[in-house]
């Protein structure tokens, strides 16, 4: 009974760590849809962007819940906010960072692309509640407090934070990788397929001029052969000479 109302314990944990966590995002969320044009550049831009800017959530800042047309009223407001035209002072970081806000949209507009996000973001938090379920297991096995510091909102909110951005960077890497090896496959296929055709162009002007030289060749062996004739016919008989005597001289 005790372990039963442990794991009831842990559920109800995990449960309130979760509304924690959205409720941790959504006032984030009313917090930086306040920052200014210069601000949400330096954070688009930000060091490590290259990955941050892999959850399109995070680029726009938005609830992984959001309707369509939560979606696109916040597209509007952070492609204006950060949009070039707004910022001509700074164009070619406001143009980078518009960049990253459209293609967050866009993938987010499809359907198969959002959904792969949002598995994404559910992986890491159910990895992280496992995680904490899995040590307060251990604690008590162990005799021990179950109070972990996952157990304070901002905590569990980083820790799912943090377990997200590395499920997206594995993706990108696996995804990049695939990239390299379609690239390097198609490059050999490409290159063996110029050899193929080559080898063809080659064959035939080989053919051509085999074809081409043939009565040259013809002709020359003809000559080769008349002269050899002509030149038989021409050749005088010989005789054998008999050996000349030696005479013996008398004294």
């Amino acid at each position: 009974m005790a372990a039963a109302g442990g794991e009831s314990s842990t559920t109800n944990v995990s449960e309130e760590l979760f509304q924690n966590f959205y409720t941790e995002v959504k006032q984030i969320e009313k917090r930086d849809s306040v920052l200014t044009n210069k601000q949400q550049i330096d954070r688009l831009l930000r060091p490590g962007s290259s990955y941050f800017n892999l959850n399109p959530f995070e680029v726009l800042q938005i609830d992984p819940e959001a309707t369509d047309d939560e979606l696109k009223k916040r597209f509007r407001a952070l492609s204006i906010l950060v949009h070039p035209d707004k910022n001509q002072d700074d164009p070619d970081r406001s143009q980078k960072a518009f960049e990253a806000v459209d293609k967050a949209y866009k993938l987010l507009l499809e359907p198969d692309q959002r959904k792969r996000a949002l598995d994404v973001i559910h992986a890491g938090q159910e990895y992280v509640e496992h995680f904490v379920k899995e040590k307060k297991k251990q604690l008590k096995k162990d005799g021990k407090s179950l109070d972990l510091e996952e157990d304070n909102p901002e905590v569990f909110k980083q820790a799912v934070y943090k377990q997200t951005m590395k499920l997206f960077a594995e993706l990108e890497i696996k995804r990049k990788e695939r990239e390299a090896k379609d690239m390097h496959e198609r490059k050999r296929a490409r290159e063996e397929e110029i050899e193929a055709a080559d080898k063809v162009k080659r064959d035939r002007e080989w053919q051509k001029n085999f074809e081409e030289t043939r009565d040259g060749r013809v002709d020359s062996w003809r000559t080769f052969q008349a002269k050899g004739k002509k030149s038989k016919e021409k050749k005088p008989r010989s005789f054998l000479k008999p050996p000349k005597v030696k005479m013996e001289q008398r004294e």
